[in-house]
């Protein structure tokens, strides 16, 4: 979906939705509750894995502090990094068309002092819900594993734009919820047949999580922890 504001300069347009992404988080934060299913609490690093399209859901990964989102240069990015860190989540800038191999190494450098990183995993432009398979060549350099997570509402204040990917953005929603899959670790020494197995098994396990989340919503919603929750009982069994 294309918007545009013919009496303003390209630059300034950006600047202004950024600014307006930035203040609608800032107001969804104070109704926004998300559930939280099966996350990983004992890991010291990870990449999370999702779609491009369900990227809104970073803001519902617990321990936000941690959490690093990889966001590409491009103009839209830009927008996405500046809500994003507006929220306190950090951002890795670069993409397999800009800036790749430097993204990678600061990658393999956040995940060293046991941080989190998002990745969306089909774009920035496609084909939507295509496992690229960078996100696993690093999980093979870094030793840290992949987890796949889903989120989702069933509301129709859940929207999808009409964009390659259908971007979706909970736009008058407050219950959502988020379903991590179990960890997927590449081994240091696997060749290419090994890393397109395991490309193959992170898009089947992200197909298969977020219908699992469609058809049981109401159920998991009900038996999850919220966001904060989670983040506490970290802090608590860690002592940090």
């Amino acid at each position: 979906m294309k918007i545009r504001l013919n009496f303003l300069d390209k630059e300034t347009q950006y600047k202004l939705f950024g600014l307006l992404v930035k203040i609608a988080f800032h107001i969804k934060k104070h109704f926004y509750d998300c559930k939280v299913i099966n996350y990983p609490k004992n890991l010291n690093g990870c990449l999370f894995a999702l779609w491009h399209s369900r990227q809104c859901g970073v803001y519902g990964i617990p321990e936000r502090e941690k959490l690093h989102c990889l966001i590409s240069r491009s103009r839209d990015g830009e927008i996405i990094a500046t809500a994003a860190e507006s929220l306190g989540i950090k951002t890795v800038r670069g993409s397999q068309r800009k800036g790749g191999a430097q993204a990678s190494l600061e990658i393999l450098d956040v995940l060293k002092e046991g941080n989190n990183v998002a990745i969306t995993i089909d774009g920035p432009l496609g084909p939507k819900e295509v496992v690229k398979k960078g996100i696993v060549e690093i999980a093979k350099l870094s030793g840290m594993p992949i987890v796949p997570f889903a989120w989702y509402n069933p509301g129709k204040g859940f929207i999808k734009l009409k964009t390659w990917d259908e971007f979706c953005f909970p736009l008058a929603c407050k219950k959502l919820c988020m379903l991590c899959g179990e960890p997927i670790y590449v081994s240091n020494d696997a060749d290419e047949n090994a890393i397109e197995n395991i490309r193959q098994k992170v898009e089947n396990t992200l197909k298969s999580l977020q219908k699992e989340l469609e058809n049981n919503f109401w159920e998991y919603y009900r038996n999850g922890k919220t966001t904060d929750e989670i983040s506490r009982e970290i802090k608590n069994n860690t002592g940090k």
